[in-house]
């Protein structure tokens, strides 16, 4: 029924704030956890990256005054305490779950590499990947992308709070037209923002498709995976 042996998921961590003001929304986890598991009893191998925007963003501290290194650092640490929290909701539903960080930081996770996440991928755990690439100036988005990449998953689903991509922000302009598909040609061109341009370069360079769709609307997660027009594909 489901169209993707192994899929890259993108979350966002200030979706992870759900009706709060500040860090981690209960509820919002739990939905996340019981999609993501569901999916996961199908056989879909799953990985999974989680921005920090909840806690703390490396560009947000820069403007406070904040060193830009130590800034971004600060936001790749935002990022692994979102992958705990969602390990231990996976592991409260019944899935085993696996968080890797970019940067050495045993016993709180195992060190990122490509085979040891590809091991727990094929073990049928979800693969957690933390900290961004390791490395400041280099976003959530283009971690993403480059583990996509890295993992040889047959597509990127990049979850946020907005169901697609629009021709404008739809949260700020009503006239704004969703795109069912587009091309990252087209996206260069219009200039949308749907990831930063280091992202959209190494998917559209490796080929990777996206699907950009609202992960706060329970079970559209699944409505993905099987094959329904929901959200927007970006490709080649």
């Amino acid at each position: 029924m489901l169209k993707y042996k192994r899929i890259l998921l993108k979350l966002s961590g200030e979706s992870l704030i759900g009706s709060k003001q500040y860090g981690i929304d209960e509820n919002r986890l739990k939905d996340y956890a019981r999609q993501i598991s569901e999916i996961a009893g199908t056989g879909v191998q799953i990985a999974v990256v989680i921005g920090g925007g909840n806690i703390f963003r490396g560009l947000s501290g820069t403007a406070q005054g904040l060193d830009r290194v130590k800034g971004d650092q600060m936001g790749m640490l935002a990022t692994v305490i979102n992958s705990l929290a969602l390990s231990s909701a996976l592991e409260r539903e019944g899935v085993k779950a696996r968080v890797f960080t970019a940067t050495r930081m045993e016993p709180i996770g195992h060190y990122y590499s490509r085979d040891a996440a590809v091991e727990a991928l094929q073990k049928g755990e979800i693969a957690i990947i933390s900290g961004g690439t390791g490395n400041p100036f280099f976003t959530t988005d283009t971690a993403s992308a480059l583990r996509g990449v890295e993992l040889e998953a047959n597509i990127m689903l990049k979850g946020t709070r907005v169901d697609g991509v629009y021709t404008a922000d739809p949260e700020k302009d009503p006239a704004a037209v969703k795109f069912d598909e587009i091309t990252y040609d087209e996206v260069y061109r219009k200039g949308l923002k749907i990831m930063d341009l280091t992202a959209t370069a190494l998917a559209k360079d490796n080929k990777l498709p996206i699907i950009v769709f609202d992960m706060d609307t329970v079970g559209n997660l699944k409505k993905v995976l099987s094959g329904e027009k929901t959200g927007t594909l970006v490709h080649n």
